[in-house]
């Protein structure tokens, strides 16, 4: 017979806490968990910011500067997310994406947030298409709309 399978105190990718047999107030854990997963699923965000915003309400995130302050200090490059009238603290995973609310785009962590950069409209030249020029410009405005592009 295989041996059990033994698990440890949280999740390995995003550190949700795992309930055990005769653990007492089982819905702490499971409400940490619940809080954990309604703040990183599907993640928007209102912001990067270095200093806690004055009055926070529950649900908004936030990604943290290098210099964190007050609440923040000592997660600087987390995530900070609301619940409950706490701040939680994710650690940023490669392949995380969110949605930056002040920059109306996609972030994309892979060792750092990076952003789709600008593309400029075709202007000028000798020669003028402009059944193509207004393909590119409708393929810039689905990037935008898509939030890929701000």
């Amino acid at each position: 017979m295989p041996d059990p399978i033994t698990f440890t105190s949280a999740s390995a990718r995003l550190g949700l806490p795992f309930l055990f047999s005769a653990q007492a107030q089982k819905e702490f854990t499971v409400n940490e968990a619940l809080a954990r997963l309604d703040a990183l699923l599907h993640l928007a965000v209102e912001g990067t910011a270095d200093a806690p915003p004055a009055a926070p309400v529950d649900g908004e995130a936030w990604l943290l500067g290098d210099t964190p302050e007050g609440d923040w200090a000592g997660h600087a490059g987390e995530i900070a997310c609301r619940q409950a009238g706490n701040w939680l603290f994710q650690p940023p995973l490669t392949g995380m994406r969110v949605y930056d609310k002040s920059a109306g785009q996609q972030a994309l962590f892979d060792g750092g947030w990076s952003r789709a950069s600008d593309i400029a409209l075709p202007s000028g030249g000798a020669t003028q298409d402009s059944e193509a020029r207004t393909a590119i410009a409708g393929l810039v405005a689905a990037l935008v709309a898509a939030g890929i592009l701000a």
